[in-house]
């Protein structure tokens, strides 16, 4: 019998996690491993690519011991932005440079501010913003140019671990599409953003689709896997795109909406697009299917702020007792808006500019408030986020969610009344992991389309907005889009005046 398990593999910001699927959707066996993000200096998320591709190795290795047969083949997702410079041989130069680096804000302001910013977002699906590997190649130009001449290749690390597995150094059009370096429209580097970027078509992997197929292991990655060296590596896509087809929200006008530590919404298209203001990202998953939305980041690392700074005394994993307190307040937090920028922000201003900011404290405000506020501004966020996606020209029909959140009453409910539209919770699935394994089954011939995603994926729960609370979030959505606008000029000023201000303690950059 041919086998017909595939592992989907996901290389995450801080941890890889390769679970193991039968075409029938079902989880045969998983394993993880963590590995540091670094932060030397204020603004660095950085980590080690060997760690990162032991922990592929790791994983893969204990997935195969559980299984009782052969596997058909490994499917890659990862953290879409990151960015290493390679010698000629191969050996990283540098770190792994992250998504949540954020030392090219200058380089990405910059850009921004002049017209050809936003024609550049537009060409590539990618916003100008120091996530980018874009921003990232001109701040290495500008502040390390020896660093930058030795460099031969500049990849992303699922580019360099399949490097490493199978001597082959290619990117694929999802991850491509993240980088602000490859035309959407073309499926080529981008002319402009290489001269922009100082560097050229042969220090860049070549592009292939995500369904590409290497046709094997080095002897070294058999071994250490515990693989025949003809296992097929499927090169799959990046984490965001893999995780709608990994909630089913694959067709067109569902939408696929996640808060963990950070948080996300995107929609599928058939066509790549971007909105005439550019507030949406749009990134590839297949040659007829690509995600349009924007991520945000400060999800649950807004309630963990809200503890350790309003709720100490309840130590660590205090997250119920913080619901519960949240739940104490009203819908709407007696009039308190709470902007929840505590790492900056991304969708759908794209800028590294913004700070959190409370508005409206008055004297009857409680800690219950604040928490609630805190609540209600990363779904308002996501409101905001939903926005430019239907600006963008999209229709949004259904809207199914999942991430740590969602283990939450309290907050499943402030996300339906806030976007004002039912939310539909899938069960069990691991996301990224489940969209690379089906993606690999597509690729692999072992299904006809991912489209069996949408029925492989059963619905949990559905939580219906209350008309009362939609109404009054509605109310207030304006006055939160409102503030960011305000507020600009202050984040701008506070950003001149910080070399001068006493140093803050660097925030922990937050996963994806």
């Amino acid at each position: 019998m041919d086998p017909t398990v595939v592992v989907g593999v996901d290389i995450g910001t801080t941890s890889t996690k390769a679970v193991a699927y039968d075409t029938d959707g079902q989880q045969l066996a998983s394993h993880s491993a963590g590995y540091p993000l670094d932060e030397p200096h204020p603004g660095y998320a950085e980590q080690d690519p060997q760690l990162i591709l032991d922990a592929v190795l790791e994983c893969v290795r204990a997935v195969v011991a559980e299984l009782p047969g052969p596997i058909a083949g490994l499917s890659f997702s990862t953290a879409m932005h990151s960015l290493i410079g390679l010698d000629a041989d191969g050996t990283p130069l540098t770190p792994s440079v992250t998504w949540a680096d954020s030392r090219a804000s200058a380089q990405a302001e910059r850009m921004r501010a002049v017209p050809s910013g936003l024609a550049l977002h537009r060409r590539t699906g990618t916003p100008v913003h120091p996530m980018a590997p874009l921003p990232k190649l001109v701040w290495f130009a500008e502040q390390q140019p020896k660093l930058f001449e030795r460099v031969a290749h500049w990849v992303g690390i699922k580019d360099w671990i399949l490097l490493r597995l199978a001597e082959t150094l290619v990117t694929d059009h999802s991850v491509a599409s993240a980088t602000g370096l490859m035309n959407i429209h073309t499926l080529t580097w981008d002319a402009e953003a290489l001269g922009i970027a100082g560097t050229t078509e042969e220090q860049l992997p070549q592009l292939v689709p995500t369904t590409t197929v290497l046709p094997g292991l080095t002897a070294a990655a058999a071994e250490a896997t515990g693989l025949p060296v003809d296992t097929p590596l499927v090169v799959g896509a990046g984490d965001g795109p893999l995780a709608n087809l990994g909630l089913g929200a694959v067709k067109p006008g569902v939408v696929a909406c996640s808060i963990g530590t950070s948080g996300a919404m995107r929609v599928a298209v058939e066509r790549p697009a971007v909105d005439p203001l550019g507030g949406v990202f749009c990134y590839a998953l297949t040659a007829d299917r690509w995600v349009v939305g924007g991520a945000i980041n400060n999800g649950g690392i807004v309630l963990q702020w809200a503890g350790d700074a309003l709720a100490p005394e309840l130590g660590e994993h205090a997250e119920d007792e913080l619901l519960a307190m949240a739940a104490r307040a009203p819908v709407g937090s007696g009039g308190l808006i709470m902007l929840p920028y505590l790492l900056s922000e991304r969708a759908p201003h794209w800028s590294a500019l913004p700070r959190g900011a409370y508005v409206g404290l008055t004297h009857g405000h409680r800690r219950e408030h604040l928490v609630r506020a805190a609540l209600e501004g990363v779904c308002q966020q996501l409101a905001l986020v939903l926005a430019s996606v239907r600006a963008a020209g999209n229709e949004v029909r259904e809207i199914r969610a999942s991430g740590g959140f969602a283990r939450s009453p309290l907050w499943r409910q402030i996300l339906a009344d806030a976007l004002g539209m039912p939310v539909r919770f899938p069960a069990g699935h691991e996301g990224s992991s489940f969209g690379a394994a089906l993606l690999g089954m597509q690729a692999l011939g072992l299904i006809t389309s991912i489209d069996v995603a949408a029925d492989l994926v059963e619905i949990d729960e559905t939580v219906r907005p209350d008309p009362a609370s939609a109404a009054t979030y509605a109310a207030l959505l304006p006055l939160f889009s409102e503030l960011y606008d305000a507020l600009v000029p202050t984040f701008a000023s506070l950003r001149r005046l910080a070399p001068s201000l006493p140093p803050e303690s660097a925030p922990t950059a937050p996963p994806m």
